[in-house]
């Protein structure tokens, strides 16, 4: 029986879909963080307690940024973990068709969307990044962010459920830095560079391992 072959774009629709449930939602928001309302500071003059030691100040009255912003850039700052050791195909397998390693598949367990999203990174960073509009990849093996999680499936790392929840941690990061559309859309973006590409995956990779996923 013939198995359905996604898109890129149809990945990415799947993706927003999930992204804009009601579930998804409550998934993401148990993964931020806000900052307890800072304590005021002890009163000054005849007011202060005579005790001749001084009320504790809240520490969080005395940053000028959000703590939950100070803890975002933290993570932000951290690699995102490395997937279980599982070589790729070579550079020859990059540029073969992604139905030749159909039989990878076999026998393989399922993986959470961060394990996933940390072998579509190590993809993009083997094989090559690319931004041809509406391509799964170019005649080099190279794969756009989108191509990198089917191609990451067809490996045998993650079923479709799983391709559906890393690209919904995609466009979760993206909406987390002002982008309001798809991730097709970001990949081939004027300007946009592998770099970015990397950086992408590695943020939603961290924001999905941190909410346990």
């Amino acid at each position: 029986m013939a198995i359905p072959v996604l898109t890129p774009d149809q990945l990415d629709a799947q993706a927003s879909r999930l992204y804009d449930t009601g579930a998804w939602r409550e998934i993401v928001s148990g993964w931020e963080r806000t900052a307890p309302a800072p304590v005021a500071p002890p009163p000054s003059g005849e007011d202060r307690p005579s005790s001749g030691q001084d009320r504790p100040v809240d520490w969080r009255s005395l940053l000028s940024v959000p703590v939950e912003q100070l803890i975002d850039d933290s993570l932000r700052a951290l690699p995102a973990a490395s997937p279980p050791e599982r070589q790729l195909p070579g550079r020859l397998g990059s540029v073969l068709p992604d139905r030749v390693h159909a039989w990878r598949r076999v026998g393989q367990a399922d993986v959470r969307p961060s394990v996933h999203l940390g072998y579509a990174r190590r993809i993009l960073a083997e094989w090559g990044w690319q931004n041809t509009p509406y391509r799964l990849r170019n005649a080099r093996g190279a794969r756009c962010v989108c191509g990198a999680l089917l191609t990451a499936h067809r490996l045998g790392y993650g079923s479709p459920a799983t391709v559906d929840r890393a690209g919904a941690w995609l466009i979760t990061e993206l909406r987390s830095q002002g982008w309001t559309g798809l991730i097709g859309p970001w990949n081939r973006a004027p300007g946009r560079t592998a770099a970015d590409a990397l950086a992408l995956v590695d943020a939603a990779a961290r924001r999905a391992a941190l909410a346990g996923h």
